[in-house]
């Protein structure tokens, strides 16, 4: 099928947005197809991530890409809230924790969400993006 046309869409959810924007170019860098959105807060990409959900779950993005420490709504809140509402029931989101934390509580606790694939270390660069989108160049 068209598999290779459909552009990789990704979600960044981090409230830094320097940070958003050097992972979006580095993203573009590392994956030519892709469609990036960034939330600031975790409970915008909630709001956004079930509006898809409920009108064209088709839409929903490849890969979330998720900051820890946010106001309003942080990194797990989300998570516990994805689940709750059963946005991605065949689970097909892979859900990367991306974060400046260095607290193994923080690497332990990612590994208790099922929905998270991995958790990645601040600064993100070409090498850990190329890892954690290696599934794409497979294809």
């Amino acid at each position: 099928m068209g598999q290779a046309d459909k552009s990789i869409s990704v979600l960044l959810v981090d409230d830094d947005e320097i940070n958003n924007f050097i992972s979006i170019k580095l993203i573009k860098k590392t994956l030519l197809n892709t469609d990036i959105k960034a939330c600031l807060n975790g409970k915008f990409a909630i709001n956004q991530l079930s509006e898809i959900h409920n009108k064209q779950p088709d839409l929903l993005p490849d890969y979330i890409l998720l900051d820890i420490n946010m106001p309003v709504m942080n990194g797990w809140e989300f998570l516990e809230e994805f689940e709750r509402l059963k946005i991605d029931p065949e689970g097909k989101i892979k859900i990367y924790i991306v974060s400046s934390s260095v607290f193994s509580n923080d690497i332990n606790k990612s590994r208790l969400f099922e929905l998270v694939t991995d958790f990645i270390s601040k600064p993100l660069n070409v090498e850990k993006l190329r890892h954690l989108f290696k599934h794409e160049y497979s294809n």
